[in-house]
């Protein structure tokens, strides 16, 4: 017994859905990363060309005059002469009278600022920067420049999430339509309006709809031909017992219980083959469990069997010729086969008969051949004796016609197929069997 837990169920729509949105998440991320560090890249730049245009501005004899406010201070402005003595100083803090051509950072009591010094023929102009305000002021433009994806981010995912949603409404409205069935309506489910992906899946659900009405309807015209071929030995094994019931000396009843034995025997065949017959149609024979099977073998096992069968009525049967023939399948229903032909042969031919058995090998086919010397079956009939329970009209032998719809049941389980002609060498009829190559 198969103790293994089975896998958890999951929502495909759930999945689909957290693994998008888990995307949009970690792209958003990225971009906003990316938004938020070039923002700082380009601020940092920006506040640097403001300090070279200001040291311009003063060289060139603008008056540098200190806004008001929270920015008043940020930028702090010393002038030198090329004497060292000082010029100009804005208000703030002193910055250090050495200065650094260029760019530079400095630390004046526990201020940090960036410095950018212009020296020209004249005069030394140093400007300076508060950097933790620069930074302030950064952090806010790369902040501005993050909102849009922090903004938009949702919104995509909230759209996503609607596309998904819409998308696989056709398999919701599918599962829907398929839960509200009756148990017996196996109509084909519709199929418009469903996306490229899932209608293979309904067109497979479909045909198997098809091939399980077909299995109904053959197992409902089963019962009712059993039913009603049932009926008749049923009736005559009653009036025989009754025959029985009413014999008045012994011999009576020896006639009598000879009758119901055979009609007992004939209701047992009967059975037996309707038994076989369902096992055929109904069980679908996987090829895992095939095997390579000699033919030869198979038809002299056969043969051995149904000896008795022959020899009680003077019949000549055997095998006339056996070329090496190979065929996949399981041996059991090839047996079955084999015997049902054997059976009817020897059972339509005239005593002191023959029954012959080929096999040959054509176009790397195994072909099974039964032929007899009875009167055959004429052509017109020849199809319609593959239907259950269909007898020749001709034929005064009595049977349950079930034997050639075993053989093309088995013939049909294994590729095979069965062909009815007319046997030139013994007149009579001819079974021949074409399997599928052996591989």
């Amino acid at each position: 017994m198969n103790t293994a837990p089975r896998p958890a169920a999951h929502s495909l729509r759930r999945r689909l859905l957290w693994l998008v949105l888990a995307a949009i998440a970690f792209a958003s991320l990225l971009q906003a990363s990316s938004a938020y560090r070039t923002a700082l890249q380009q601020a940092d730049t920006m506040f640097d060309y403001h300090l070279q245009e200001l040291a311009r501005s003063v060289h060139g004899g603008v008056p540098f005059a200190p806004g008001r406010g929270a920015d008043a201070y940020d930028f702090q402005v010393q002038i030198w002469g090329p004497d060292g003595a000082q010029i100009f100083r804005s208000n703030g803090t002193a910055l250090p009278s050495q200065a650094v051509l260029g760019f530079s950072d400095i630390s004046v009591e526990g201020v940090r600022y960036r410095v950018y010094s212009l020296q020209t023929p004249e005069n030394t102009i140093q400007v300076a920067q508060d950097l933790d305000a620069r930074r302030d002021r950064a952090r806010a433009l790369a902040l501005r420049a993050v909102l849009p994806v922090a903004l938009l981010a949702p919104l995509l995912m909230m759209a996503v999430g609607w596309l998904i949603s819409r998308s696989l409404a056709p398999v919701n409205r599918m599962r829907k339509q398929v839960a509200a069935r009756a148990a017996d309506d196996l109509s084909p489910l519709p199929d418009d309006g469903l996306p490229e992906e899932v209608l293979p899946l309904v067109q497979e659900i479909n045909l198997l709809f098809g091939r399980v009405r077909e299995a109904f309807s053959a197992q409902q015209h089963f019962v009712a031909d059993a039913a009603h071929e049932l009926r008749s030995p049923l009736t005559a094994l009653r009036l025989q017992a009754q025959a029985l019931r009413r014999a008045q000396d012994d011999a009576g009843r020896e006639a009598a219980v000879a009758r119901l034995n055979d009609g007992i025997d004939r209701a047992i065949q009967l059975v037996s083959q309707l038994l076989v017959l369902a096992r055929e149609e109904g069980e679908p024979g996987a090829a895992a469990q095939w095997q390579r099977i000699d033919l030869q073998e198979l038809a002299r096992q056969v043969v051995a069997d149904v000896l008795p069968q022959a020899t009680a009525r003077h019949i000549d049967i055997g095998l006339a010729t056996a070329e090496p023939a190979w065929v996949r399948g399981q041996p059991e229903p090839l047996h079955i086969l084999l015997r049902n032909l054997l059976d009817n042969a020897i059972k339509y031919s005239p005593e002191s008969g023959q029954v012959d058995i080929s096999l040959s090998m054509h176009e790397g086919r195994a072909v099974l051949s039964v032929e007899d010397s009875g009167p055959g079956i004429p052509e017109s009939e020849r199809e319609r004796v593959f239907d259950r329970f269909y007898r020749a009209t001709d034929t005064q032998i009595s049977g349950s016609g079930l034997g050639l719809a075993i053989v093309k049941a088995v013939a049909a389980r294994h590729g095979a197929v069965v062909e009815l002609g007319h046997s030139e060498r013994l007149g009579g009829l001819k079974a021949e069997v074409r399997f599928p190559p052996a591989g």
